[in-house]
Protein backbone atom coordinates (compact mmCIF):
# COMPACT_ATOMS: atom_id res chain seq x y z
CA UNK A 1 0.00 0.00 0.00
CA UNK A 2 1.24 3.52 -0.83
CA UNK A 3 2.77 5.09 2.32
CA UNK A 4 0.74 8.31 1.99
CA UNK A 5 -2.51 6.38 1.68
CA UNK A 6 -1.59 4.22 4.65
CA UNK A 7 -0.90 7.32 6.75
CA UNK A 8 -4.21 8.81 5.67
CA UNK A 9 -6.16 5.68 6.66
CA UNK A 10 -4.48 5.45 10.07
CA UNK A 11 -4.30 9.12 11.11
CA UNK A 12 -6.10 9.62 14.40
CA UNK A 13 -7.98 12.39 16.14
CA UNK A 14 -6.04 13.79 19.12
CA UNK A 15 -7.57 12.42 22.32
CA UNK A 16 -6.37 15.10 24.71
CA UNK A 17 -7.08 18.16 22.59
CA UNK A 18 -9.81 20.54 23.82
CA UNK A 19 -13.18 19.87 22.22
CA UNK A 20 -13.72 22.38 19.45
CA UNK A 21 -16.64 24.76 19.87
CA UNK A 22 -19.23 23.33 17.52
CA UNK A 23 -22.04 25.73 18.39
CA UNK A 24 -23.98 23.02 20.25
CA UNK A 25 -25.46 23.99 23.61
CA UNK A 26 -24.56 21.98 26.74
CA UNK A 27 -28.01 21.77 28.30
CA UNK A 28 -28.56 18.06 29.07
CA UNK A 29 -28.25 16.47 32.50
CA UNK A 30 -28.62 12.92 33.80
CA UNK A 31 -32.42 13.11 33.84
CA UNK A 32 -32.55 14.24 30.22
CA UNK A 33 -30.20 11.43 29.17
CA UNK A 34 -32.32 8.84 30.96
CA UNK A 35 -35.56 10.02 29.33
CA UNK A 36 -33.86 10.16 25.92
CA UNK A 37 -32.42 6.69 26.42
CA UNK A 38 -35.57 5.03 27.75
CA UNK A 39 -37.72 6.84 25.20
CA UNK A 40 -35.48 5.86 22.32
CA UNK A 41 -35.02 2.26 23.44
CA UNK A 42 -38.49 1.07 24.47
CA UNK A 43 -40.60 0.95 21.35
CA UNK A 44 -40.97 -1.20 18.25
CA UNK A 45 -38.77 -3.98 19.56
CA UNK A 46 -40.87 -4.50 22.67
CA UNK A 47 -44.29 -4.20 21.05
CA UNK A 48 -43.59 -6.15 17.86
CA UNK A 49 -40.51 -8.37 18.02
CA UNK A 50 -41.07 -10.01 21.41
CA UNK A 51 -43.79 -12.28 20.11
CA UNK A 52 -41.99 -13.12 16.86
CA UNK A 53 -38.77 -14.00 18.70
CA UNK A 54 -40.68 -16.19 21.15
CA UNK A 55 -42.80 -17.92 18.52
CA UNK A 56 -40.13 -18.54 15.90
CA UNK A 57 -36.91 -18.90 17.87
CA UNK A 58 -36.79 -19.14 21.65
CA UNK A 59 -40.21 -19.94 23.10
CA UNK A 60 -40.67 -18.72 26.71
CA UNK A 61 -36.85 -18.56 26.91
CA UNK A 62 -37.08 -15.26 24.98
CA UNK A 63 -36.67 -13.90 28.51
CA UNK A 64 -33.10 -15.25 28.38
CA UNK A 65 -32.64 -13.72 24.92
CA UNK A 66 -33.36 -10.27 26.33
CA UNK A 67 -30.90 -11.00 29.14
CA UNK A 68 -28.18 -12.06 26.65
CA UNK A 69 -28.71 -8.88 24.62
CA UNK A 70 -28.62 -6.82 27.81
CA UNK A 71 -25.32 -8.39 28.90
CA UNK A 72 -23.73 -7.47 25.58
CA UNK A 73 -25.13 -3.94 25.97
CA UNK A 74 -23.81 -3.69 29.54
CA UNK A 75 -20.24 -4.49 28.54
CA UNK A 76 -20.44 -2.03 25.66
CA UNK A 77 -22.16 0.59 27.81
CA UNK A 78 -19.31 0.62 30.31
CA UNK A 79 -16.85 1.11 27.44
CA UNK A 80 -18.99 3.92 26.01
CA UNK A 81 -18.89 5.59 29.43
CA UNK A 82 -15.08 5.58 29.58
CA UNK A 83 -14.67 6.94 26.06
CA UNK A 84 -17.39 9.58 26.47
CA UNK A 85 -15.47 11.00 29.43
CA UNK A 86 -12.21 11.07 27.49
CA UNK A 87 -13.71 12.37 24.22
CA UNK A 88 -16.88 14.37 25.06
CA UNK A 89 -17.76 15.12 21.42
CA UNK A 90 -20.80 14.62 19.22
CA UNK A 91 -20.56 11.54 17.03
CA UNK A 92 -20.54 8.60 19.44
CA UNK A 93 -18.76 5.45 18.21
CA UNK A 94 -17.57 7.28 15.07
CA UNK A 95 -15.45 9.71 17.10
CA UNK A 96 -14.20 6.98 19.45
CA UNK A 97 -13.08 4.78 16.55
CA UNK A 98 -11.46 7.75 14.79
CA UNK A 99 -9.44 8.61 17.91
CA UNK A 100 -8.45 5.04 18.80
CA UNK A 101 -8.15 3.15 15.51
CA UNK A 102 -7.73 5.76 12.80
CA UNK A 103 -9.66 7.56 10.11
CA UNK A 104 -10.71 4.52 8.06
CA UNK A 105 -12.19 2.76 11.09
CA UNK A 106 -13.94 5.97 12.09
CA UNK A 107 -15.42 6.41 8.63
CA UNK A 108 -16.65 2.81 8.48
CA UNK A 109 -18.46 3.00 11.80
CA UNK A 110 -19.84 6.47 11.06
CA UNK A 111 -21.20 5.30 7.72
CA UNK A 112 -22.63 2.25 9.46
CA UNK A 113 -24.36 4.34 12.14
CA UNK A 114 -25.92 6.68 9.58
CA UNK A 115 -27.57 3.71 7.86
CA UNK A 116 -28.63 2.22 11.19
CA UNK A 117 -30.44 5.35 12.32
CA UNK A 118 -31.89 6.24 8.91
CA UNK A 119 -33.32 2.81 8.17
CA UNK A 120 -34.50 2.46 11.75
CA UNK A 121 -36.31 5.81 11.74
CA UNK A 122 -37.95 5.03 8.39
CA UNK A 123 -39.11 1.59 9.52
CA UNK A 124 -40.53 2.90 12.79
CA UNK A 125 -42.34 5.75 11.00
CA UNK A 126 -44.09 3.20 8.77
CA UNK A 127 -45.15 1.18 11.81
CA UNK A 128 -46.30 4.36 13.54
CA UNK A 129 -48.48 5.22 10.53
CA UNK A 130 -50.13 1.79 10.62
CA UNK A 131 -51.01 2.08 14.29
CA UNK A 132 -52.32 5.61 13.74
CA UNK A 133 -54.53 4.35 10.94
CA UNK A 134 -55.93 1.65 13.21
CA UNK A 135 -56.54 4.13 16.01
CA UNK A 136 -58.23 6.67 13.71
CA UNK A 137 -60.46 4.01 12.16
CA UNK A 138 -61.57 3.06 15.67
CA UNK A 139 -62.72 6.65 16.03
CA UNK A 140 -64.55 6.53 12.66
CA UNK A 141 -61.91 8.49 10.74
CA UNK A 142 -60.90 6.82 7.47
CA UNK A 143 -57.95 7.73 5.24
CA UNK A 144 -57.53 6.59 1.64
CA UNK A 145 -55.34 3.45 2.00
CA UNK A 146 -53.35 4.42 -1.11
CA UNK A 147 -51.84 7.26 0.91
CA UNK A 148 -50.91 4.89 3.74
CA UNK A 149 -48.67 2.50 1.79
CA UNK A 150 -45.68 2.47 -0.56
CA UNK A 151 -46.03 1.77 -4.31
CA UNK A 152 -44.59 -1.71 -3.67
CA UNK A 153 -47.47 -2.67 -1.38
CA UNK A 154 -50.99 -3.77 -2.34
CA UNK A 155 -53.88 -2.37 -0.29
CA UNK A 156 -57.62 -2.91 -0.36
CA UNK A 157 -60.00 -0.07 -1.21
CA UNK A 158 -63.37 0.40 0.48
CA UNK A 159 -65.05 -1.63 -2.25
CA UNK A 160 -62.61 -4.51 -1.80
CA UNK A 161 -60.58 -4.05 -5.00
CA UNK A 162 -56.80 -4.39 -4.53
CA UNK A 163 -54.63 -1.45 -5.67
CA UNK A 164 -51.05 -0.40 -5.22
CA UNK A 165 -50.24 2.27 -2.70
CA UNK A 166 -49.02 5.70 -3.80
CA UNK A 167 -47.07 7.03 -0.81
CA UNK A 168 -47.15 6.65 2.95
CA UNK A 169 -48.00 10.26 3.76
CA UNK A 170 -48.57 9.87 7.53
CA UNK A 171 -45.07 8.39 7.84
CA UNK A 172 -43.67 11.40 5.98
CA UNK A 173 -45.69 13.77 8.16
CA UNK A 174 -44.29 12.44 11.43
CA UNK A 175 -40.70 12.50 10.10
CA UNK A 176 -41.13 16.16 9.06
CA UNK A 177 -42.79 17.11 12.36
CA UNK A 178 -40.11 15.51 14.54
CA UNK A 179 -37.29 16.89 12.39
CA UNK A 180 -38.76 20.40 12.75
CA UNK A 181 -38.90 19.93 16.52
CA UNK A 182 -35.26 18.81 16.63
CA UNK A 183 -34.21 21.78 14.51
CA UNK A 184 -35.91 24.11 16.97
CA UNK A 185 -33.71 22.92 19.85
CA UNK A 186 -32.71 19.89 21.88
CA UNK A 187 -34.19 21.26 25.14
CA UNK A 188 -37.67 21.43 23.61
CA UNK A 189 -37.24 17.94 22.17
CA UNK A 190 -36.22 16.41 25.50
CA UNK A 191 -39.17 18.00 27.33
CA UNK A 192 -41.65 16.48 24.88
CA UNK A 193 -39.78 13.18 25.04
CA UNK A 194 -40.09 13.16 28.84
CA UNK A 195 -43.89 13.39 28.64
CA UNK A 196 -44.01 10.63 26.02
CA UNK A 197 -41.84 8.33 28.15
CA UNK A 198 -44.13 8.71 31.17
CA UNK A 199 -47.22 7.85 29.09
CA UNK A 200 -45.49 4.86 27.55
CA UNK A 201 -44.26 3.41 30.84
CA UNK A 202 -47.66 3.83 32.50
CA UNK A 203 -49.36 1.86 29.73
CA UNK A 204 -46.71 -0.87 29.80
CA UNK A 205 -47.17 -1.12 33.57
CA UNK A 206 -50.95 -1.43 33.03
CA UNK A 207 -50.50 -4.31 30.58
CA UNK A 208 -48.19 -6.10 33.03
CA UNK A 209 -50.37 -5.42 36.07
CA UNK A 210 -53.68 -6.39 34.50
CA UNK A 211 -52.15 -9.39 32.72
CA UNK A 212 -50.42 -11.06 35.68
CA UNK A 213 -53.59 -12.65 37.17
CA UNK A 214 -54.41 -14.33 33.85
CA UNK A 215 -51.06 -16.04 33.31
CA UNK A 216 -51.27 -19.79 32.67
CA UNK A 217 -48.16 -21.48 34.04
CA UNK A 218 -48.57 -24.33 31.52
CA UNK A 219 -47.48 -21.88 28.81
CA UNK A 220 -43.97 -21.86 30.32
CA UNK A 221 -43.51 -25.58 29.61
CA UNK A 222 -41.15 -26.35 28.00
CA UNK A 223 -39.29 -23.19 28.99
CA UNK A 224 -36.58 -23.93 26.38
CA UNK A 225 -38.27 -25.87 23.55
CA UNK A 226 -36.00 -28.54 22.03
CA UNK A 227 -34.17 -27.59 18.86
CA UNK A 228 -35.90 -28.82 15.69
CA UNK A 229 -32.61 -29.63 13.96
CA UNK A 230 -32.42 -26.21 12.31
CA UNK A 231 -30.04 -23.57 13.68
CA UNK A 232 -31.96 -20.79 15.41
CA UNK A 233 -35.21 -22.74 15.72
CA UNK A 234 -35.49 -23.24 19.48
CA UNK A 235 -32.87 -24.69 21.81
CA UNK A 236 -29.70 -22.76 22.65
CA UNK A 237 -29.22 -21.57 19.08
CA UNK A 238 -32.81 -20.30 19.13
CA UNK A 239 -32.09 -18.23 22.23
CA UNK A 240 -29.07 -16.68 20.49
CA UNK A 241 -30.97 -16.06 17.23
CA UNK A 242 -33.76 -14.43 19.23
CA UNK A 243 -31.14 -12.32 21.05
CA UNK A 244 -29.97 -11.02 17.69
CA UNK A 245 -33.56 -10.22 16.71
CA UNK A 246 -34.57 -8.52 19.96
CA UNK A 247 -31.33 -6.54 19.91
CA UNK A 248 -33.39 -4.19 17.76
CA UNK A 249 -35.21 -3.42 21.03
CA UNK A 250 -31.99 -1.94 22.42
CA UNK A 251 -31.40 0.21 19.34
CA UNK A 252 -31.68 3.59 21.06
CA UNK A 253 -29.16 2.64 23.72
CA UNK A 254 -26.01 3.71 21.87
CA UNK A 255 -27.59 6.89 20.50
CA UNK A 256 -27.33 8.51 23.93
CA UNK A 257 -23.59 8.99 23.41
CA UNK A 258 -24.22 11.06 20.26
CA UNK A 259 -25.26 14.00 22.48
CA UNK A 260 -22.09 14.00 24.65
CA UNK A 261 -21.19 17.47 23.36
CA UNK A 262 -24.60 18.76 24.48
CA UNK A 263 -24.31 17.23 27.96
CA UNK A 264 -23.20 18.98 31.13
CA UNK A 265 -20.34 17.04 32.75
CA UNK A 266 -20.43 14.13 30.22
CA UNK A 267 -17.74 12.19 32.09
CA UNK A 268 -20.16 11.66 34.96
CA UNK A 269 -23.53 11.91 33.24
CA UNK A 270 -22.83 9.58 30.31
CA UNK A 271 -22.04 6.39 32.28
CA UNK A 272 -25.05 6.96 34.54
CA UNK A 273 -27.32 7.71 31.57
CA UNK A 274 -26.15 4.68 29.61
CA UNK A 275 -26.24 2.13 32.43
CA UNK A 276 -29.41 3.60 33.94
CA UNK A 277 -31.19 3.33 30.61
CA UNK A 278 -30.02 -0.26 30.20
CA UNK A 279 -31.16 -1.23 33.71
CA UNK A 280 -34.64 0.28 33.30
CA UNK A 281 -35.21 -1.13 29.81
CA UNK A 282 -33.94 -4.61 30.66
CA UNK A 283 -36.25 -4.82 33.67
CA UNK A 284 -39.20 -3.73 31.50
CA UNK A 285 -38.31 -6.15 28.69
CA UNK A 286 -37.87 -9.21 30.90
CA UNK A 287 -41.02 -8.53 32.90
CA UNK A 288 -43.05 -7.80 29.77
CA UNK A 289 -41.86 -10.93 27.94
CA UNK A 290 -42.57 -13.03 31.06
CA UNK A 291 -46.19 -11.81 31.13
CA UNK A 292 -46.61 -12.11 27.36
CA UNK A 293 -45.44 -15.72 27.13
CA UNK A 294 -47.50 -16.57 30.21
CA UNK A 295 -50.69 -15.19 28.66
CA UNK A 296 -50.18 -16.70 25.19
CA UNK A 297 -48.55 -20.00 24.25
CA UNK A 298 -45.36 -19.33 22.31
CA UNK A 299 -46.61 -21.49 19.41
CA UNK A 300 -49.44 -19.02 18.84
CA UNK A 301 -47.02 -16.10 18.65
CA UNK A 302 -45.11 -17.25 15.53
CA UNK A 303 -45.35 -14.51 12.93
CA UNK A 304 -47.50 -12.33 15.21
CA UNK A 305 -46.42 -8.71 14.66
CA UNK A 306 -48.93 -7.45 17.25
CA UNK A 307 -48.38 -9.81 20.20
CA UNK A 308 -49.64 -7.33 22.78
CA UNK A 309 -53.09 -7.27 21.22
CA UNK A 310 -53.10 -11.06 21.18
CA UNK A 311 -52.15 -11.11 24.85
CA UNK A 312 -54.86 -8.65 25.82
CA UNK A 313 -57.41 -10.96 24.18
CA UNK A 314 -56.66 -13.39 27.01
CA UNK A 315 -57.99 -10.87 29.57
CA UNK A 316 -61.47 -9.32 29.94
CA UNK A 317 -60.09 -5.79 29.65
CA UNK A 318 -61.12 -4.76 26.14
CA UNK A 319 -60.40 -1.10 26.90
CA UNK A 320 -56.71 -1.97 27.18
CA UNK A 321 -56.50 -2.41 23.41
CA UNK A 322 -57.07 1.31 22.78
CA UNK A 323 -54.67 2.19 25.60
CA UNK A 324 -51.99 -0.06 24.14
CA UNK A 325 -52.36 1.60 20.74
CA UNK A 326 -51.74 4.96 22.40
CA UNK A 327 -48.73 3.49 24.19
CA UNK A 328 -47.32 2.03 20.98
CA UNK A 329 -47.79 5.33 19.13
CA UNK A 330 -46.04 7.19 21.94
CA UNK A 331 -43.30 4.56 21.98
CA UNK A 332 -42.67 4.97 18.28
CA UNK A 333 -42.55 8.77 18.58
CA UNK A 334 -39.77 8.75 21.16
CA UNK A 335 -37.80 6.11 19.24
CA UNK A 336 -37.95 8.14 16.04
CA UNK A 337 -36.96 11.27 17.93
CA UNK A 338 -33.74 9.70 19.20
CA UNK A 339 -32.91 8.05 15.86
CA UNK A 340 -33.30 11.34 13.98
CA UNK A 341 -31.22 13.06 16.65
CA UNK A 342 -28.48 10.40 16.53
CA UNK A 343 -28.06 10.32 12.77
CA UNK A 344 -27.80 14.12 12.56
CA UNK A 345 -25.12 14.26 15.26
CA UNK A 346 -22.98 11.56 13.61
CA UNK A 347 -23.25 13.33 10.24
CA UNK A 348 -22.46 16.64 11.96
CA UNK A 349 -19.30 15.23 13.56
CA UNK A 350 -18.13 13.67 10.28
CA UNK A 351 -18.59 17.00 8.51
CA UNK A 352 -16.69 18.88 11.22
CA UNK A 353 -13.79 16.51 10.57
CA UNK A 354 -13.89 17.26 6.84
CA UNK A 355 -15.09 13.81 5.77
CA UNK A 356 -18.40 15.22 4.50
CA UNK A 357 -19.26 18.61 2.92
CA UNK A 358 -18.87 21.56 5.33
CA UNK A 359 -22.53 22.62 5.13
CA UNK A 360 -23.43 19.71 7.43
CA UNK A 361 -20.99 20.93 10.10
CA UNK A 362 -22.67 24.29 10.79
CA UNK A 363 -25.18 25.10 13.52
CA UNK A 364 -28.05 27.58 13.52
CA UNK A 365 -27.02 30.87 15.13
CA UNK A 366 -30.08 31.03 17.38
CA UNK A 367 -31.18 27.42 17.88
CA UNK A 368 -27.71 25.87 18.19
CA UNK A 369 -28.67 22.81 16.13
CA UNK A 370 -27.24 21.39 12.85
CA UNK A 371 -30.19 22.43 10.71
CA UNK A 372 -28.65 21.27 7.40
CA UNK A 373 -28.20 17.74 8.79
CA UNK A 374 -31.80 17.64 10.00
CA UNK A 375 -33.11 18.91 6.67
CA UNK A 376 -31.05 16.39 4.71
CA UNK A 377 -32.19 13.42 6.77
CA UNK A 378 -35.75 14.70 6.89
CA UNK A 379 -35.81 14.42 3.10
CA UNK A 380 -33.92 11.11 2.85
CA UNK A 381 -35.77 9.39 5.69
CA UNK A 382 -39.10 10.78 4.50
CA UNK A 383 -38.56 9.47 0.95
CA UNK A 384 -37.64 6.03 2.27
CA UNK A 385 -40.69 5.96 4.53
CA UNK A 386 -43.01 7.09 1.72
CA UNK A 387 -41.87 4.86 -1.10
CA UNK A 388 -40.04 1.78 0.24
CA UNK A 389 -41.20 -1.33 2.12
CA UNK A 390 -38.53 -0.51 4.63
CA UNK A 391 -39.54 -2.98 7.36
CA UNK A 392 -37.57 -5.77 5.65
CA UNK A 393 -34.37 -4.06 6.79
CA UNK A 394 -35.07 -4.29 10.55
CA UNK A 395 -32.22 -6.75 11.17
CA UNK A 396 -29.81 -4.33 9.48
CA UNK A 397 -30.20 -1.92 12.38
CA UNK A 398 -29.30 -4.67 14.85
CA UNK A 399 -26.08 -5.71 13.11
CA UNK A 400 -25.08 -2.07 12.71
CA UNK A 401 -25.48 -1.45 16.44
CA UNK A 402 -23.53 -4.60 17.31
CA UNK A 403 -20.67 -3.59 15.00
CA UNK A 404 -20.53 -0.19 16.71
CA UNK A 405 -20.37 -1.90 20.11
CA UNK A 406 -17.47 -4.10 19.00
CA UNK A 407 -15.52 -1.08 17.72
CA UNK A 408 -16.10 0.83 20.97
CA UNK A 409 -14.83 -2.10 23.07
CA UNK A 410 -11.75 -2.41 20.84
CA UNK A 411 -11.22 1.35 21.17
CA UNK A 412 -11.06 1.14 24.96
CA UNK A 413 -8.41 -1.59 24.74
CA UNK A 414 -6.30 0.34 22.23
CA UNK A 415 -6.43 3.60 24.20
CA UNK A 416 -5.50 1.76 27.41
CA UNK A 417 -2.16 1.12 25.63
CA UNK A 418 -1.72 4.24 23.51
CA UNK A 419 -3.02 6.68 26.13
CA UNK A 420 -2.23 4.74 29.30
CA UNK A 421 -1.43 7.86 31.34
CA UNK A 422 -4.39 9.89 30.12
CA UNK A 423 -6.74 10.89 32.99
CA UNK A 424 -10.13 9.19 32.81
CA UNK A 425 -13.21 10.60 34.52
CA UNK A 426 -14.70 7.10 34.44
CA UNK A 427 -12.67 3.91 34.03
CA UNK A 428 -14.17 0.53 33.15
CA UNK A 429 -13.39 -1.80 36.08
CA UNK A 430 -11.56 -5.09 35.66
CA UNK A 431 -8.84 -4.02 33.23
CA UNK A 432 -9.29 -5.63 29.81
CA UNK A 433 -11.88 -8.18 31.00
CA UNK A 434 -14.97 -6.07 30.26
CA UNK A 435 -13.91 -4.91 26.75
CA UNK A 436 -12.96 -8.49 25.77
CA UNK A 437 -16.26 -9.79 27.15
CA UNK A 438 -18.10 -7.07 25.23
CA UNK A 439 -16.40 -8.01 21.96
CA UNK A 440 -17.08 -11.72 22.48
CA UNK A 441 -20.73 -11.30 23.44
CA UNK A 442 -21.51 -8.89 20.59
CA UNK A 443 -19.76 -11.11 18.02
CA UNK A 444 -21.69 -14.13 19.33
CA UNK A 445 -24.98 -12.33 18.70
CA UNK A 446 -23.80 -11.08 15.28
CA UNK A 447 -22.88 -14.60 14.16
CA UNK A 448 -26.43 -15.73 14.97
CA UNK A 449 -27.91 -13.30 12.40
CA UNK A 450 -28.80 -14.54 8.92
CA UNK A 451 -26.60 -14.30 5.83
CA UNK A 452 -28.78 -11.75 4.03
CA UNK A 453 -28.32 -9.29 6.89
CA UNK A 454 -24.54 -9.70 6.63
CA UNK A 455 -24.69 -9.20 2.85
CA UNK A 456 -26.61 -5.93 3.21
CA UNK A 457 -24.04 -4.68 5.69
CA UNK A 458 -21.12 -5.56 3.42
CA UNK A 459 -22.74 -3.87 0.40
CA UNK A 460 -23.47 -0.68 2.36
CA UNK A 461 -19.94 -0.52 3.76
CA UNK A 462 -18.51 -1.06 0.26
CA UNK A 463 -20.50 1.93 -1.00
CA UNK A 464 -19.16 3.91 1.94
CA UNK A 465 -15.57 3.07 1.06
CA UNK A 466 -16.12 4.47 -2.44
CA UNK A 467 -17.52 7.72 -1.00
CA UNK A 468 -14.60 7.95 1.42
CA UNK A 469 -12.07 7.40 -1.36
CA UNK A 470 -13.64 10.01 -3.62
CA UNK A 471 -14.31 12.71 -0.99
CA UNK A 472 -13.54 11.98 2.65
CA UNK A 473 -9.89 11.01 2.39
CA UNK A 474 -9.15 14.02 0.17
CA UNK A 475 -10.90 16.60 2.35
CA UNK A 476 -10.09 15.30 5.83
CA UNK A 477 -9.34 18.07 8.31
CA UNK A 478 -6.50 16.02 9.76
CA UNK A 479 -5.08 15.62 6.28
CA UNK A 480 -5.12 19.40 5.75
CA UNK A 481 -4.13 20.66 9.19
CA UNK A 482 -2.07 17.90 10.78
CA UNK A 483 -0.57 15.70 8.03
CA UNK A 484 2.19 14.48 10.28
CA UNK A 485 0.25 14.02 13.52
CA UNK A 486 -1.75 11.08 14.85
CA UNK A 487 -1.00 8.90 11.87
CA UNK A 488 -1.15 5.73 13.98
CA UNK A 489 2.53 4.93 13.46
Amino acid sequence: MNADIRRALLRRLPVGAPVRDAGLKRVLGIGSLLTLGVGGTIGAGLFSLTGIAAGNNAGPAVILSFAVAAIACAFAGLCYGELAGMIPSAGSAYVYAYAALGELAGWIIGWDLVLEYTVGASAVSVSWARYMRSLLEGWGIHIDPRFMASPFEVVGMAGGQPVHGLANLPAVFIIVALSALLMRGISESTRLNGVIVVVKLVIIAAVIGFGLPYIRTANYTPFIPPNTGEFGHYGLSGIMRAAGLVFFAYLGFDAISTVAQETRNPGRAMPIGLMGTLAICTLVYITFSFVLTGLVNYRDLAGDAAPVATAIDQTPFVWLKAAVKVGVICGFLSVMLLMLLGQSRVFFAMSRDGLLPPMFGRTHARWGTPVACHLFFMVVTGIMAAFLPITQLANMTSIGTLLAFVIVCVGVMVLRVREADRPRVFRVPGGMVVPVAGIASCLAVMVSLDGLTWLRLVVWLAIGLVVYGLYGMRHSRLGRDMPAMHDGE
